[in-house]
């Protein structure tokens, strides 16, 4: 029974620890809290993750529901990461997800069961601000724990999502959510953590050769020469050194895929990898309102990438992003984030 005035809350659990202590944290605050974990996947894994999740919520004695997204998650996620591979494209299913499942799907049927806010195991912050002109807005930052910031995941993210989401462990160190989860028994009930693709069972190569019909071709040299056959190029992306199994002193470096002649371009020079400049498509900004151009930003290209100085500054319809530094194997399809400080200004998908 909700008492007067409490608040309540959906977060999203997944089995694993750091959803779990957000359900902990968030009850301590004094919300009502309720559990629901994603059916995304029929397979062993998604079985057993729902299993513990469900354990974890009856062990903190909060109600627990199932929302069934397998249908919309093949559609929106599987097979766009395959119809992009197909093309040569290199997505990010897991920003894909948060903006069309996370925090679009399971956000919008949160919000339709009157929970006020919606959370979730992200390590991120929000930060609400306020000014006479422009009224209540909600600043997106990294979380405190650098090495396991994902606010990267979240540049889609707008003002009226944010209004609604909670992000509990934000404001924690991996190493201190652990501890919490250890002190609580929660520990011994989590399932290990993964960063593999969730819906890939195996490796990302029979993944592929399953789904995709591969047709073998000519790997070339920067000068254009024939030096060996690759598997199918959607088993390639930009930069990558492994499987390219061409003998020689030195590896060769994926440079680009060339779906009109089927061949995969290599290089011996590393160099030849970096880049000064890119061009964005689909650009969000969180506030709702565009920056003056150009603007100086921190520009990470990918997840793990260190980011940036960089200059956005329009071109016709499009943005582009000019770095101070060159940068190696910058990915068309992979997400460029733009940060100032601890701050996430939004993103964008290299065109």
């Amino acid at each position: 029974m909700r008492k007067e005035g409490q608040k309540k809350v959906i977060v999203g659990m997944s089995g694993g620890v750091d959803s779990s202590i957000s359900v902990a944290l968030l009850k301590d605050q004094g919300f009502e809290v309720t559990g629901v974990f994603m059916r995304l996947v029929k397979s062993k894994k998604f079985n057993k993750a729902e299993k513990e999740a469900r354990i974890i919520a009856k062990y903190l004695n909060i109600p627990f529901l199932v929302f069934d997204f397998h249908k919309e998650f093949q559609k929106k996620i599987i097979d766009y990461f395959l119809k992009e591979y197909q093309r040569g494209i290199t997505p990010n299913p897991c920003i894909k997800c948060n903006q069309e499942i996370k925090f679009g799907l399971f956000f919008n049927k949160a919000l339709k069961l009157k929970s006020d806010y919606f959370a979730t195991g992200h390590y991120a912050r929000k930060q609400e601000t306020r000014n006479k002109k422009q009224g209540t807005g909600y600043r997106l930052l990294k979380g405190k724990d650098k090495s396991k910031d994902q606010s990267y995941f979240l540049w889609t993210l707008n003002q009226k999502q944010l209004k609604r989401i909670l992000f509990p462990v934000g404001n924690y160190t991996k190493k201190e959510v652990r501890k919490m989860a250890k002190r609580l028994g929660i520990l011994k009930l989590v399932r290990k953590e993964s960063e593999d693709i969730c819906f890939i069972e195996n490796n990302f190569g029979q993944f592929i050769k399953k789904h995709l019909s591969l047709k073998t071709g000519p790997i070339l040299d920067i000068d254009g020469k024939i030096i060996g056959q690759h598997s199918g190029l959607s088993l390639y992306t930009i930069g990558q050194r492994k499987n390219i199994r061409i003998p020689g002193p030195k590896p060769y470096y994926v440079l680009k895929l060339d779906f009109k002649r089927n061949a995969l371009v290599v290089s011996q020079n590393e160099k030849d990898l970096y880049n000064k400049e890119l061009t964005l498509k689909k650009v969000n900004w969180i506030s709702g309102k565009k920056p003056k151009f150009p603007t100086t930003v921190s520009v990470k290209i990918r997840y793990r990438h260190k980011g940036s100085k960089a200059i956005v500054d329009k071109s016709g319809r499009s943005i582009k992003v000019k770095f101070l530094k060159a940068q190696r194997a910058i990915t068309p399809g992979q997400s460029v984030v733009f940060y100032k400080e601890n701050e996430v200004l939004g993103g964008g998908v290299i065109k």
